[in-house]
């Protein structure tokens, strides 16, 4: 049975649908959009943000650099929960191979704080877990975090959920190690993409109580030059992301240049200058706009262009 919740999962705000090659995924009725286009919802979890993010080597890295603090994950926009179970379903086969070859660090914990305004979607998609098949084995553990905030997912792994909307309210979460950025489009959610949430996130990656700015890394599926901007100049290094469905490029971001493969270079500017979509998103409207000259002299003097 799922917890009391004032959205009925039932009425109507969402639908399966079938993909190209006969995956299932769903739809919002209400925003108009389709999760994970062009693949299935693990594939993209993995290809985007896993893999991307080298969640698994880092994870281990981790359990020797820094034994006794947790590695955290921010799951911004947990919806159907695809990036969280897909990078549960990594880490806890990396975790179980080095419990079975006896080491001491896997005691460290991995900590995966997933946010979310309503659980509407992941009710829904609990209740065709059959269709999509990636929940296939996690409905207990799914069911147990909607009812009581929290589960241990493995003797390593803490997920925790989140209700309230990310952009206005104080969550409590840890500072993160890496952040899964995927709510619905910049179109459709323009607050949640904005440069006061951006900049949120990233004072909670520079503002650590340790007094020290470990590495961190952001990815979302976007490669919108407004979203790029807004990014820049909310204090991110920014760059190129991986191909993932039908998308050719995401956008991959971080708190030092060096994390990233393929950072935006000097020669990325004079699209920003020339784009009719280049203006930094603030508050919660989507305007769309070329760049004003201010945000473009702040942007041009940022380190990453120096």
């Amino acid at each position: 049975m799922l917890p009391n919740n004032p959205i009925d999962p039932m009425m109507g705000n969402y639908e399966l649908v079938t993909l190209r090659g006969g995956v299932r995924s769903i739809r919002s009725l209400i925003h108009g959009e389709t999760m994970h286009v062009g693949t299935d919802p693990c594939t993209e979890a993995l290809e985007l943000h896993v893999g991307q993010q080298k969640i698994v080597k880092r994870v281990l890295e981790h359990q020797v650099t820094h034994p006794a603090s947790p590695f955290v994950i921010w799951d911004i926009g947990l919806g159907p929960a695809a990036n969280a179970i897909s990078a549960m379903m990594a880490l806890r086969d990396a975790l179980q191979t080095r419990r079975e070859n006896g080491d001491v660090e896997t005691s460290q914990r991995v900590e995966i704080h997933s946010f979310e305004i309503s659980t509407e979607i992941l009710e829904f998609a609990l209740s065709h877990a059959d269709a999509l098949g990636y929940l296939s084995g996690w409905e207990s553990t799914v069911l147990a975090l909607l009812s009581h905030g929290s589960v241990e997912v493995d003797p390593s792994i803490r997920w925790r959920l989140h209700r309230g909307d990310f952009s206005r309210e104080s969550h409590g979460a840890p500072s993160p190690n890496a952040i899964f950025h995927d709510p619905y489009s910049p179109a459709r959610n323009p607050e949640m993409w904005s440069l006061e949430t951006f900049a949120s996130e990233w004072m909670a990656v520079v503002d650590r109580e340790d007094g020290k700015s470990g590495p961190c890394m952001l990815t979302n599926y976007t490669r919108s030059t407004a979203v790029r901007v807004t990014m820049l100049l909310a204090g991110w290094f920014v760059g190129k992301g991986v191909p993932t469905g039908e998308k050719s490029e995401t956008t991959i971001a971080a708190n030092s240049v060096e994390l990233l493969d393929a950072p935006l270079g000097r020669e990325w500017l004079s699209r920003v200058r020339s784009s009719t979509n280049a203006s930094p998103i603030r508050g919660r409207n989507y305007e769309r706009g070329p760049i004003g000259p201010e945000d473009y002299a702040k942007l041009c003097k940022l380190p990453q262009f120096a």
